[in-house]
């Protein structure tokens, strides 16, 4: 019997997997942004750029009210390879809103799996941000998520009426499920109970 004999179970799925991206979007997309990088008097134009392992990759960052957006350009051949945002969460508290972030990323499919986003997750992590996942993730993310809590605390937390509760660093498939259970990863120099009390998580 496939998933969309069920549609009860499809749309349950459906919130919890990431959205996926036409080729032509993101070129279109990727396009612009690689354009504003080397356009004069672009907000993008002359951010910090740190070099890679790889001498064909540069990665730039910015900051702007609160929020982190790195990109990787791949300079040899004069395209955008993809980037990580480090969003705010509108579901927390204004407690909480100061210390986690929620990253979401797009790369093209050329570049994928090259560990470029595992490694500006890391550098998230050691800079000190706390990461939670939104109420979707792919199984490529999960997967990353737990491979970073080799060097990072992974746990659990429940989220609603932007009060966090936390779960503890194993739960249920049944609340691994619930649309109100997210992940995080605490970054360097940070506990959970450091956390919880600076964000009232219970």
């Amino acid at each position: 019997m496939s998933i969309m004999a069920l549609p009860w179970l499809a749309r349950r799925l459906e919130l919890r997997i990431d959205v996926s991206h036409r080729p032509a979007e993101l070129d279109q997309e990727f396009g612009s942004i690689y354009g504003r990088l080397h356009r004069p008097g672009d907000r993008l134009h002359g951010i910090p750029a740190i070099a890679t392992d790889s001498p064909e990759l540069v990665i730039r960052y910015r900051e702007a009210d609160g929020e982190y957006y790195v990109y990787v350009e791949d300079v040899a051949r004069k395209r955008l390879a993809g980037y990580t945002v480090f969003n705010r969460l509108i579901e927390v508290g204004r407690r909480a809103d100061r210390y986690l972030r929620a990253p979401h990323s797009k790369y093209e499919t050329a570049y994928q799996r090259r560990g470029l986003a595992t490694a500006i997750y890391r550098w998230g992590l050691d800079a000190g941000l706390c990461l939670m996942t939104g109420a979707r993730q792919s199984a490529g993310a999960n997967a990353l998520w737990h491979s970073l809590s080799k060097d990072h605390v992974l746990g659990y937390v429940d989220l609603r009426y932007k009060t966090l509760t936390y779960l503890g660093q194993e739960v249920s498939r049944e609340v691994h499920d619930d649309l109100h259970t997210r992940m995080i990863l605490l970054g360097k120099g940070w506990s959970v109970e450091r956390l919880a009390a600076v964000t009232g998580m219970l």
